[in-house]
């Protein structure tokens, strides 16, 4: 786990690497300064390949690494043989290799920090774009400045997104601290466009080979998979979590497979660190199985449709073990499936594929199943995967003398809509108007010690803490509310604001009840404290696990190879949902990014490591007119068993389903238009990848324009 200094010294290990700060008075005074500063830079061959990274030892990003692996992660290590075994007799096997593109998150708002040092009494403040601020504000008060965390004060607003690159700590928060003591002034940074691609955390960036063992009629036997993760040149937050325990353990996805193994290698390259990115592990396992599981019923000549349905976990087998360490505690992967061919039209599917061939297209019908592990949680088990953390959350609710409530979260809100959901949960609880509460996150000197917002663990983790303390709350108040009403405890009944006697037409108002706490003149003091105000933590018994099915249909033109998305459907389970225009509004921000990564988006570097794809006129960022609309659905639910609300987290889900629908839809138009040679090409699906693959003089594009592994990244 090598060093990484706020400043380079010594060795500048990737483009963006900084190594010298200029403070100033203005932004243009520090640009113009930085411009005279000259480095001494010797030039070193850059290890951009991630195969030859590891074959080759002699060029290493660190020195101390033994052939820039940073480690090598077989799971689970006790099903190697069997696997092994399964699959040299198994009568099917369908091999794959695969890349799952390198990505920049690209936020809408760019990393930013301003430090504010109180020389009379030593005190920090760092306001600053984090998705988890209480985290960020103890790595940087003990392991990088060395200060009493008592002495920070981490302020993360409103923040204008994420998707995964916020949760981690950058050198410039720590850097504007330091500066801000020495010069005695507030210091701001801003990150650009530019910088952000350099320098902010990427996504993905992975080379798999997947083997998927079968009988004749298409049952799954085992799945072997070997993956090459690149972790850039520094480790990030959980670029070690990322690729292991948020990947590997869902390679078993939505089905019944008996045998499953796993083995990852991370690579350090001379490339921004690689860490989690909307979907984080769970977007790549997904990926893998489910252009596999494509590739094998082509082969088998079966429905991509059957075989899925072929080997799901049935509802009557839940709770489910996987060979792969997880407990599904609830699902139902076929009704999501029947709920998605509905709404998608797949039984008139051909009358459309008819006339686009009138008119020279070809179009396809890409089918997929998805399942992910959300909360992140339980803290003992992610221990035990390697994560150093635990993943818990806290929240306080404290009521005001008039009724009104404040509930500080641990988690962070940047676009999830916590204000909105949060209130819901605990007005439906007391009874009372959602105008009455106000959410209050981002704070540190505010809110309880918190893990921050991703995994799409919100709801079901530190909404879980925050009914937890809204209950102790509720208690308490019903023992306010009978020494009112001079009655027993275990009579009080609460709804719609009101508290009241069981049996009885004696009743007393919530805000009563909350005056009474405060000005207790009429008050059993010697029983209960004045005040109200509850924190409860919760660390959940299991992760959750959303499920869904998703449908692409797609129509391409074989002249160009330009692809579009005509149709998309989502039918997601995702437990009780509580507000569904936001869950919607999730789903829809998540498929964007999976269709951007299917179609669009690539971060490329040439051989001596300088970014190819370092602005948006060389990213190609997919816009509004790019998607139809999406056809989104939530009806099919199975709660989670295990939390008070029974969600499971919706997130991250568009992101993960829709990658391998989109390519399924690319390869299923080439394959219904006579192309039984092009049975995969890789991510992106540009228009000149896929004329490439459509004009390769027959030669099989199943591994897309060749292995990521054996070329720099991006190429």
């Amino acid at each position: 786990e090598p060093k990484r200094p706020v400043l380079a010294h010594g060795k500048v290990r990737h483009v963006g690497d900084a190594y010298a700060a200029v403070i100033a008075e203005t932004r243009d005074q520090a640009e113009a300064a930085a411009e005279t500063i000259i480095a001494d830079i010797e030039s070193l061959p850059a290890v951009m390949n991630m195969a030859d990274a590891v074959a080759n030892a002699d060029n290493a990003v660190h020195e101390d690494i033994d052939g820039n692996v940073c480690f090598d992660w077989g799971w689970i290590e006790d099903n190697r043989e069997a696997v092994d075994t399964a699959i040299k007799n198994a009568p099917h096997v369908t091999t794959l290799e695969l890349v799952n593109n390198r990505l920049v998150p690209n936020p809408m708002e760019p990393r930013c920090s301003i430090a504010d040092y109180e020389p009379g009494t030593g005190d920090y403040k760092l306001y600053t774009t984090s998705q988890n601020p209480h985290v960020t504000r103890l790595l940087i008060s003990a392991f990088v400045m060395g200060i009493p965390e008592n002495k920070l004060t981490v302020i993360a607003p409103d923040v204008g997104g994420g998707f995964g690159s916020k949760i981690y700590h950058y050198g410039e928060e720590a850097l504007v601290l330091a500066a801000s003591k020495r010069i005695g002034r507030p210091v701001k940074w801003t990150s650009t466009r530019s910088e952000a691609f350099l320098t902010d955390a990427h996504g993905r960036d992975h080379v798999t080979t997947i083997e998927l063992a079968t009988e004749e009629d298409g049952t799954f036997i085992a799945i072997r998979t070997n993956t090459l993760a690149n972790v850039g040149a520094y480790l990030s937050n959980f670029s070690t979590a990322t690729p292991t325990f948020l990947h590997g353990t869902l390679m078993a996805g939505n089905y019944a497979v008996p045998n499953v193994y796993v083995n990852v290698r991370a690579v350090f390259t001379n490339t921004p660190p690689v860490d989690a990115y909307r979907g984080a592990g769970r977007p790549e396992a997904t990926y893998s199985i489910e252009r596999v599981i494509d590739k094998c019923a082509r082969e088998l000549g079966m429905d991509p449709v059957d075989i899925r349905r072929k080997n799901y976990v049935q509802p009557d087998q839940f709770p489910y073990a996987t060979p792969v360490g997880l407990e599904y505690d609830t699902g139902d992967y076929d009704a999501t499936m029947t709920k998605a061919l509905e709404l998608a039209k797949a039984d008139t599917f051909e009358e459309r594929r008819k006339e686009s061939e009138s008119r020279g297209k070809l179009r396809g019908l890409g089918i997929n199943s998805y399942i992910e592990a959300c909360g992140i949680a339980p803290s003992n088990l992610v221990g035990q995967l390697g994560s150093r953390v635990g993943l818990y959350d806290a929240a306080t609710v404290r009521v005001n003398a008039t009724g009104n409530i404040a509930v500080m979260v641990g988690a962070h809100s940047h676009g999830q809509g916590h204000e909105t959901t949060f209130s819901q949960v605990v007005a439906d609880m007391i009874g009372i108007d959602e105008g009455q509460i106000e959410i209050v996150h981002g704070d540190t000197s505010k809110i309880p010690f918190g893990m921050g917002t991703y995994g799409s663990r919100s709801l079901a983790v530190c909404g879980s803490a925050m009914v937890r303390a809204t209950e102790k709350v509720i208690n308490k108040a019903k023992k306010i509310a009978a020494h009112l009403m001079e009655a027993s405890e275990n009579d009080i009944e609460l709804k719609d604001g009101q508290f009241s006697v069981a049996g009885t037409d004696k009743s007393v108002a919530w805000g009563d009840v909350t005056l009474a706490a405060y000005i207790p003149h009429n008050y059993p003091l010697e029983d209960i404290e004045p005040g109200l105000e509850e924190t409860a933590f919760y660390d959940p018994a299991n992760f959750t696990y959303p499920s869904g099915a998703y449908i692409c249909e797609v129509e391409l033109d074989p002249e160009t190879g330009t692809v579009e998305v005509c149709n998309f459907t989502a039918a997601d389970d995702f437990g009780n949902v509580i507000n569904p225009m936001i869950v919607t509004g999730q789903v829809h921000g998540g498929l964007a990014q999976g269709i951007g990564q299917a179609l669009y988006e690539q971060t490329s570097y040439d051989s001596d490591g300088q970014l190819l794809s370092a602005s948006y006129m060389d990213y190609n960022m997919p816009r509004a007119d790019n998607f139809p609309m999406f056809s989104v659905d939530h009806s099919c639910v199975t709660p989670c068993t295990h939390n008070p609300l029974g969600v499971k987290g919706c997130g991250e889900a568009g992101a993960i389903g829709s990658p391998p629908a989109v390519v399924n839809a690319v390869i299923d138009a080439l394959q219904r238009g006579g192309r039984k040679d092009i049975t995969h090409i890789d991510m992106p699906l540009t228009p000149s990848r896929v004329w490439a693959a459509m004009n390769a003089g027959g030669a099989s594009a199943g591994d897309g324009e060749g292995s990521a592994g054996a070329r720099q990244i991006g190429a």
